[in-house]
C-alpha cells in the first residue's frame, strides 16, 4: 500500500501541493486529472521522490520516503524528460539501464519491447525512431524491470490507435498481477478504459 498523508509542496512562494491525501492500492489502476499546471506532475514527482515535500509523509509498505528510502522502490517511472540515449538501439538503452539496479535481464528486457510492439532486433539508434517508437521503448522503459509501482505521466502521448490497445492491454495485465498504477492523462479515454478510481486536481488540492 502506498499512502500519501497531508503532503504540501511550495517552490518559491506558490503552493504546487496543498495538503493531499491519497491512499493506492495494489491491483488497481488510479488516474490524475487536472489541467495544466494543477499539479498531477507536482504529486508523481513527489510521490516517487523526485521532489521532497515541506509537509506531511509517503509511506510505502509501512515504510517512509526520505526517512527508509530516497526514492520509492520498485518504481516504472513516465514523467517529463524522456532520458534516452539516442545514438544507440532501443534494446542497448535498456541494457544500459539494466547496469544500474541488475534486476532486469535480457530475457526481461526482450518481453518488455515486444508487449508495447517494439522489435528486440531492431539495431536502429533511438535518433531514428519515430514519435510513436520512442513513446513505445518510455513505456519499456518504465515496465522492464518488473516494478511494483507504476507513475505514468500522458503514457499515450504520440501512439497510434494500435498501440493504444496494446498499451490497454499490458495496463489489464499488470493491474491483474497486483501492481499499483497511477495515470495522469488528458486522454479521456485513458482514464475512463483503465482507471478503477479517478482523482481530479486543482491548484494542488484533490477536489474530487
Amino acid at each position: 500500500m502506498l499512502v500519501v498523508d497531508r503532503i504540501s509542496k511550495k517552490i518559491k512562494k506558490y503552493s504546487v501541493l496543498k495538503n493531499v491525501n491519497l491512499t493506492f492500492e495494489e491491483g488497481h489502476v488510479y488516474g490524475l486529472i487536472g489541467q495544466n499546471g494543477s499539479g498531477k506532475t507536482m504529486l508523481l514527482r513527489a510521490i516517487s521522490g523526485l521532489i521532497r515535500v515541506q509537509e506531511g509523509t509517503i509511506t510505502y509498505n509501512d515504510q517512509i520516503l526520505g526517512k527508509d528510502f530516497d526514492f520509492l522502490p520498485s518504481l516504472g517511472l513516465i514523467i517529463e524528460h524522456e532520458g534516452l540515449e539516442p545514438s544507440i538501439s532501443g534494446v542497448n538503452n535498456l541494457k544500459l539501464l539494466s547496469e544500474i539496479n541488475k534486476i532486469a535481464n535480457k530475457k526481461d528486457i526482450d518481453l518488455a519491447l515486444t508487449k508495447v510492439g517494439l522489435d528486440p532486433n531492431d539495431r536502429r539508434p533511438v535518433k531514428k525512431y519515430s514519435l510513436g517508437m520512442r513513446q513505445k521503448l518510455i513505456i519499456a522503459q518504465a515496465i522492464f524491470e518488473n516494478p511494483k509501482v507504476l507513475l505514468l505521466d500522458e503514457p499515450t502521448n504520440g501512439l497510434d490507435d494500435d498501440a493504444i490497445d496494446k498499451f490497454y492491454q499490458l495496463i489489464d495485465e499488470l493491474k491483474t498481477s497486483g501492481r499499483i498504477i497511477v495515470i495522469a492523462s488528458h486522454n479521456k479515454k485513458d482514464i475512463e478504459e483503465l482507471c478503477d478510481t479517478i482523482v481530479v486536481i486543482k491548484d494542488g488540492s484533490i477536489v474530487s
